[in-house]
């Protein structure tokens, strides 16, 4: 059967309500930009909105969990594994994520995109899994064709889910023994960067582990000179969490929801997922600048202002639900606070 993924049309921001938003912004009670970044961020929130009292409705962590061939070229330190084991340790409320998740007040679930152990039955697992794990990309593709749409479809079906249930803020994290090595090969062939650029120690690689990935990873780009096009790229070079958080980005800003942007990998889902649609960008925050090496180049290239700077290296979603609390502060301020006006208080310009 042939899969089928038709890519979203995504509405450009309210530019229209740009300068009422402003205006609101700049006249509560404080000096104008004194809430730096926030004001940005309430900007963004009230365009993607389509308000000026922009909310945080239902926010929702998904965390994508699947296995990668690559891995058995000796590029990540813990064995394959550990993909199920932590997957196993999120059902059972034990990982970061979970406490992060339970600190920011946000809904988690955890979606098995192709996870090569068997795992715990859960009522809090979503499973669809399209495959157990990629191939391995230093000798053929990691995925056919259709199954990188197979999982762009079920990513962007999960978003669908919690759009009916009345989500507008949403952010993705992902699972997966050996994925900096996938991301690293996406970033290196969309950006059009050397690999040395995009591989960093991953989960904890010392230096001869971080050459041996290198040059792991430079061989098999070599491999495949073909892969240019962003969906023959994921579909070379990705992972099924990656390719599901790409078609969930596409979905998420379709819509309009503000989408909690995480790190290394994350970032290189978006990477696929902006090639395809550009306007997806405009509706994401970036949550934290990751402390894997690359992360920065990725930012750089969007454009980004990091709200968080904490040199997390983790992933599972940790650094956009750590940054949650500043999007429900940054939409607080402006529902809540007084203008100059209503407040009775002089402004500057008295």
């Amino acid at each position: 059967m042939t899969a089928t993924y038709t890519l979203p049309e995504i509405e450009p921001l309210a530019a229209w309500l740009r300068a009422a938003l402003q205006h609101a912004i700049d006249h509560k009670t404080k000096p104008p930009g004194s809430l730096g970044q926030l004001e940005a961020l309430a900007l963004q929130l009230g365009m993607i909105q389509q308000t000026e009292r922009p909310t945080v409705r239902r926010p929702v962590m998904i965390v994508f969990a699947a296995d990668h061939g690559i891995a058995a070229e000796g590029v990540s330190p813990y064995p394959q594994s550990v993909t199920a084991q932590m997957v196993a340790n999120f059902l059972a409320g034990g990982a970061a994520i979970n406490a992060f998740s339970r600190v920011s007040d946000c809904v988690l679930e955890i979606v098995d995109a192709g996870v090569a152990t068997p795992l715990p039955e859960s009522d809090r697992l979503i499973s669809l899994p399209v495959a157990p794990g990629t191939a391995n990309f230093a000798q053929r593709p990691a995925m056919r064709h259709d199954d990188a749409l197979t999982a762009l479809e079920a990513g962007a079906a999960r978003v669908r889910h919690h759009a009916a249930l009345g989500t507008n803020v949403i952010g993705f994290g992902e699972m997966g023994i050996a994925n900096t090595s996938s991301a690293a090969c996406v970033m290196s062939r969309l950006l059009g960067l050397p690999i040395d650029a995009c591989v960093g120690r991953g989960t904890g690689l010392d230096d001869a582990g971080l050459a041996h990935k290198r040059a792991v990873l430079a061989r098999a780009l070599e491999q495949h000179p073909d892969a240019i096009a962003p969906l023959d790229v994921l579909a070379t070079f990705g992972g099924f969490e990656i390719a599901m958080m790409a078609g969930a980005y596409l979905e998420a800003a379709r819509a309009r929801m503000t989408i909690l942007v995480d790190g290394f990998i994350a970032t290189a889902a978006l990477l696929v997922a902006d090639a395809l649609v550009p306007a997806v960008r405009d509706y994401c925050v970036f949550s934290h600048a990751s402390n894997e090496a690359g992360h920065r180049r990725m930012l750089e290239h969007f454009g980004a202002h990091p709200l968080l700077e904490l040199d997390l290296r983790l992933g599972e979603g940790t650094g956009a639900a750590l940054a949650l609390p500043l999007v429900r502060a940054a939409a607080a301020f402006v529902a809540e606070m007084a203008s100059f006006e209503s407040a009775g208080v002089d402004n500057r310009d008295a």
